[in-house]
């Protein structure tokens, strides 16, 4: 293949019912850790990884995620007109980060329909895929991680973390065996979606990485409605090894799940304690509860 990696999906269409009330008017991609939205953090991911080009799967009810990394006129204006420097780079750092492309995903039929809708922005390249709810925090992004992982191997990679006990049974997990002289490397063989921990092929989880050869296009086309009549990555992705390549890697850092509200109340004290503008008091603050 010897292709690079140049483009980055971001299936942004969800309803965010585990966020309800908040989500009922508020993508819930848009909802902040800490000061920025959590698909900022996957943009800025991407784009640190050497991404170019950034595609944004989106739904009805989601043009506050456009609005966010579009020019805001009246916003920049009052903020030069009140000598706000600071503010204004801030904001102006937000709209010049990145060129985005959105697709419109008319009904949420799965995460493998949103990836399909993005097949004619792709085309017949490799990519990545980012769900925005997990959030990485990595002194190396976990997606240049992925990529250089891609480039060695020209193969599908997916990110995977190791989850011990009954925590396996929520995430879809990997069968494979360890490649040789690199222990963070699965050579997937199949993968199982929830099991029980006592069925469990591995420890291995995947979470939201994915870089995907354009192949997994076509059998999305062809791969029957899974679970809850969706269609489902994983199922392409299971046909996919029927042909081709498809790796596991166990990424350096830590994933927060920022689509649950326990998991995005941890990424916000953790994200906070490392500010050097809120680190130190909020610490403080901590310190002094009686828990």
């Amino acid at each position: 293949m010897n292709k690079k990696v140049r483009k980055a999906v971001f299936p942004a269409a969800g309803l965010g019912t585990r966020f309800l009330p908040a989500t009922k008017s508020i993508p819930k991609e848009m909802l902040a850790l800490v000061d920025k939205p959590i698909i900022q953090y996957g943009v800025e991911e991407a784009l640190a990884a050497g991404i170019e080009q950034i595609i944004i799967v989106t739904g009805r009810g989601k043009t506050a995620i456009e609005d966010h990394f579009d020019v805001s006129f009246e916003l920049e204006a009052n903020l030069e007109r009140r000598g706000k420097k600071d503010l204004l780079a801030v904001a102006r750092n937000v709209s010049n980060m990145v060129e985005l492309s959105y697709v419109r995903q008319k009904e949420a039929r799965g995460l493998g329909h949103a990836v399909l809708m993005a097949r004619h922005l792709v085309g017949d390249e490799p990519f990545a895929v980012i769900l925005p709810d997990d959030v990485i925090d990595a002194p190396v992004p976990c997606l240049k991680q992925m990529m250089d992982v891609f480039d060695q191997m020209q193969g599908s990679v997916l990110a995977t973390q190791i989850v011990e006990g009954p925590a396996i049974s929520a995430y879809g997990v990997l069968d494979g065996t360890a490649v040789d002289k690199n222990p963070r490397l699965m050579n997937v063989k199949g993968m199982v979606e929830k099991p029980k921990p006592a069925d469990a092929p591995s420890k291995s989880a995947i979470i939201g990485r994915y870089i995907l050869t354009p192949k997994i296009f076509e059998l999305l086309e062809k791969t029957p409605l899974g679970a809850g009549g969706e269609l489902q990555l994983t199922d392409g992705i299971k046909m996919l090894l029927e042909s081709e390549k498809v790796y596991g890697y166990t990424f350096e850092g830590i994933r927060h799940d920022a689509g649950d509200k326990l998991g995005m109340l941890k990424a916000t004290v953790d994200f906070a304690l490392k500010r050097d503008d809120l680190g130190p008091q909020f610490r403080e603050y901590l310190k002094s509860l009686s828990l």
